[in-house]
């Protein structure tokens, strides 16, 4: 596909750390309004991904990056970022592998959500997770004050069998807690994956659908050969390298999808910001 993603750069973003209970990672922040948490593909914080970040910045929410992996700033291609992806496979942190588990990182995440929910207006925070870090998000939102989901082409547990297709990234007990919260307190879950993507199965969304009903929102963009957006047989990164700043194209408007999920559940009553 001609063009190219909106990309942006972390000068002007406030840097500091977040801890608990002895994890520690940089998080960056920037932007006033409702609080989103942007969980960063693989490798990290790319341009790309802070384009998405600035866009929701702009869009009018308080935006924080937590540096999860990877280094800040630093290109979504080459030999580092291959050296990043397999460090984070490996990890105790992530369990890249492991079907129906509770992933260390996701308690990190509710206690930064609490945080951010803390000195944010409104009832709580959206959380947006990108690839590796797709069912991060859906984790997440076991907490109360995480409103919002967003799991964008979310990769884990890798794909390599029958049961890792259909898992949904997150313990049994996790996404129970999830499916009552969708029930009780209005959470609702915002999915989106390319149709041709080995990453993301269609099996695993076949699980969110069953399990959370009509509180799962999600878009599919297709990518099956000869698609008429031009779309490659590796498309993947639905709101970050896929963007291109052109109204109607499916990937921008996923993005604004996304955005538009977010102030209803985080700021029904606030305006649309102008672009």
């Amino acid at each position: 596909m001609s063009g190219s993603a909106p990309v942006s750069q972390l000068a002007g973003w406030r840097r500091e750390p977040f801890s608990w209970q002895g994890v520690t990672h940089d998080c960056y922040e920037r932007g006033e309004g409702p609080g989103v948490v942007l969980l960063p593909e693989l490798p990290g914080i790319s341009p790309e991904v802070t384009g998405l970040a600035q866009h929701l910045v702009d869009s009018g929410f308080t935006v924080v990056v937590p540096s999860l992996y990877g280094t800040p700033g630093a290109p979504a291609f080459g030999a580092r970022a291959f050296v990043t992806m397999a460090r984070a496979c490996v990890s105790r942190e992530f369990l890249a592998f492991a079907t129906g588990g509770r992933r260390p990182v996701a308690d990190y995440l509710r206690a930064l959500a609490r945080e951010v929910a803390a000195r944010t207006p409104g009832a709580g925070v959206g959380v947006v997770g990108l690839c590796f870090s797709g069912g991060f998000a859906l984790a997440a939102a076991v907490d109360d004050t995480v409103l919002a989901a967003v799991m964008s082409q979310p990769s884990l547990p890798l794909p390599l069998t029958k049961a890792c297709r259909a898992d949904a990234g997150l313990s049994e007990g996790e996404l129970g807690e999830v499916v009552r919260r969708t029930r009780e307190d209005d959470l609702c879950v915002l999915g989106m994956r390319f149709t041709g993507d080995a990453l993301v199965p269609a099996e695993r969304f076949d699980t969110l659908r069953r399990r959370l009903g009509s509180a799962f929102e999600y878009i599919e963009l297709d990518s099956r050969p000869g698609n008429p957006d031009g779309f490659g047989p590796r498309a993947h990164s639905v709101i970050t390298h896929e963007v291109r700043e052109t109204p109607g194209h499916p990937a921008f408007e996923a993005r604004e999808r996304t955005v538009a999920f977010l102030r209803r559940q985080l700021a029904p009553t606030t305006a649309p910001v102008a672009d």
